[in-house]
This record gives C-alpha cells, structure tokens and sequence, in this order.
C-alpha cells in the first residue's frame, strides 16, 4: 500500500513534467518562427490558444471517459496522441499542420494527461490533498523551464534542426507516459472518513448552478489572466527597468517566476490544507496585488530590486492559483465526480489565455506598459470581487472553516 502511494506520486510529477512541456511554446516556437519567417507572430500564437483550448477539451473529455475506463488508459491514448502531434509538428511546412499537430493533438494529449493524473494520485492522500496537488501541479509548472531548457540545449542552431529534437521530444514523451501508465491505480481500500468523503459528490449539472462555483471559477480566471499577462511581457518588461542586462541575466529572471510558480504550487497547496480556502483564497490574491503593484512601481521607478520582489510574488501566486482550483473544486463539490466537475474548473484558462493577448494589444497600442499595468489591477479588482462570496459565503464555506 505505502508502495503503490509513493509510485503514484513519482508517476504522476513524472507524466505532468512532460505533458506541461506544451507551455513552453515561446522556446518552440523561436526556431519555427526563423525557419517560416513570412508567418506572423499573430499567426504563430494562435497555435498556443488551440493548444490551451484543446488542453481543456481534452481535460474535459479524459474526465467523462474516466467512468468506463481506467486513468491507464487515459494516459496510454495521451501518450499516442502526443507522438503522432510532435511526429505532425515535425514534418509540417503549413500552418494548418502546425495547428492539427502542436494545438490540436498535443493540446489534447496534455489534458488527457493531466486530468487522469489529477483525479486519481490524490485519493492516495485523503488527509493531504492540497499538499499532493501542489507537488503534481509544480510539475506541470516547472515543465517549460526544465523541459524547454533542455529541448533548447540538445536543439543545434542550424536551421531545421527542432525537427529531430522535436521528433525525439514525441518518442521519448510516449515511451515515459506509456510506463508511468501502468502505475495509476485507485485504492483498493481507504479509512472509513476517507470512504465517506469519496461518496460525497455533487453532479456536474449541479455543480454549474451553484453561485460560489462561478465566483470561484471567475476568480481564478482573472488571476490567470493577470499572471499570463505578465508572463508573455516579461522579458520586455525587464528590459525596460534595466537595459543593460545581459541576455543570460534576463533569461535568469525571467525564469524566476517559473521557480516561483513550481515552488508555490506546493506551499499553497500545503495552506490549503492547513487553513482551507478562505486564508488560501486571500493569501493567493494578495500575493498577486503585491506582485503587480512591485512591477508597476519598478517599473516607474527604474528599480531592479523591486521587479524582483514583484515577479517572485507574482509567480507565487500564479502558482497557487491552479492548486487552489483543484483544491476548491474536491472540497466544495466531493470527489464522486470530480474527474469531470474539476475539467469543468479548468475551463477558466481557456478564459484567461486571453490575458497575454489583451497585455500585447495594450502595448501595441499605447507604446508602453503603464496600461498593461491597469489591465493586471483592474483584473486583480475583480477577482478579489468574485473571491468575498466563496469566503464569506453560508455554502461556500468549506470544512476547515
């Protein structure tokens, strides 16, 4: 039994680092944009949103499929799914092929992936449920840092060179998924509050009519929003408050709030089971006004210290964000369903990939960040908003309060 738990865990880190490799399309897509350079960046980044909408497509699909079959198998037919997407992206020389290959297949793949992960390695942990979904979350967070970082290093710079790296990257994907399937298994046997709280579930349509599961929802929404806002400009933002960086630096800082977001992933999840949703609600919040309001004043004030501190707190809370909603989305509404009523959560990132959209327009047309900064503020405002009725509220109450 303690055996099965411990392989669960290290599988489930495993298979969520590599399916999380889907979010470092900016290494990606730098090769593929020398290589077609009459593309636009507008018509390379609709990749990402494909990829993001087809990540919870997929999600959502794995869930209702997991009441007719085992999270294995999810993981199998993501691990299919990803060969045949790097084998597609790697031979393509069309956009439309791009799209089908990195967005469609590769987008799918990773919710399938995720979701299976996700809905079974915590039910090992009855008693640590935050903590368990903070450390498979940082996972999937770290993947583009760790993952990308190594794609690019075994990657030549020749041109046409990501194609076999990439064609690796599929083969490699498939084979550790395929053998870290076989370790996802539920609990034979668990205690008798363990059992209780497994029985307890709302269904997925009564889930969606309740008030504190859109306020919840549209928190995390505009906090994902703020923080890919954030993402997407970092490396210009950094620019802008210290010009004469080295590019090694500003790749250092900038992959700070990855580390942030792989390290907060486990300490809110941790807090979450402490404290229970009102303090984690707050302290993820908070987290993000004290982040965006550090960049904003570093910015103004040239200080480099400053965006430090600001895109720590910021990755923090980007972190936590996530662990929160899968937290939240057990604890509100029980485990008997919640494969597919935490898929539905997760619908909120199809809403907040529109954050790094909205941040360039904003940008392209003011010429400066000082509205991008608004966007953060106004989004923080809102969530903060959203969050007073799942704190305050009779039925948005969770057990630890």
């Amino acid at each position: 039994m303690k055996n099965q738990r411990v392989f669960s865990m290290l599988s489930g880190v495993l298979v969520m680092l590599f399916s999380g490799f889907v979010y470092a399309w900016s290494i990606l897509s730098a090769p593929i944009a020398a290589e077609f350079s009459g593309w636009s960046s507008a018509q390379l980044s609709l990749s990402f949103t494909i990829c993001m909408a087809f990540f919870c497509i997929g999600g959502l699909t794995g869930g209702i499929l997991l009441n007719k079959v085992t999270a294995g198998f999810n993981i199998r037919l993501a691990a299919v799914l990803f060969l045949c997407g790097f084998f597609i992206t790697a031979q393509m020389h069309s956009l439309p092929a791009l799209y089908i290959g990195y967005g469609v297949l590769c987008g799918t793949a990773s919710g399938f992936a995720y979701n299976a992960v996700m809905s079974t390695v915590p039910k090992w942990f009855p008693n640590r449920q935050g903590l368990i979904s903070g450390i498979l979350l940082m996972g999937f967070g770290i993947s583009s840092l760790m993952i990308g970082t190594a794609f690019t290093a075994l990657t030549p710079a020749q041109a046409g060179a990501w194609r076999a790296s990439l064609l690796l990257m599929g083969i490699l994907m498939a084979a550790i998924l395929g053998s870290c399937s076989f370790f996802f298994r539920l609990p034979v046997s668990q205690a008798t509050s363990a059992k209780q709280y497994e029985d307890f579930g709302m269904a997925p349509a009564q889930m969606i009519r309740r008030p504190n599961f859109w306020c919840f929802f549209f928190w995390a929404a505009l906090l994902s929003a703020a923080g890919l806002a954030v993402i997407g400009q970092a490396r210009p933002i950094v620019l802008t408050v210290h010009p004469a960086l080295s590019p090694e630096t500003v790749s250092l800082v900038v992959g700070m709030i990855s580390i942030c977001n792989g390290l907060g992933r486990i300490l809110i999840g941790a807090q979450f089971d402490r404290f229970g949703a009102r303090v984690t609600m707050s302290t993820v919040t908070g987290l993000f006004l004290a982040g965006a309001g550090a960049i904003a004043l570093s910015s103004i004030l040239a200080s480099f210290p400053l965006l430090i501190a600001g895109y720590t707190a910021l990755g923090l809370g980007y972190g936590g964000d996530p662990t929160t909603v899968a937290s939240l989305a057990r604890t509100f509404f029980g485990s008997k369903h919640y494969a597919v009523n935490f898929s539905i959560a997760n619908l909120n990132l199809m809403i907040a990939s529109l954050g790094s959209t909205a941040a360039g327009a904003l940008y392209d047309a003011s010429g400066s960040y000082s509205s991008t900064f608004v966007f953060l503020f106004v989004c923080i405002l809102l969530a903060g908003i959203a969050m007073f009725p799942v704190i305050h509220g009779g039925k948005g109450k969770d057990h630890h309060d």
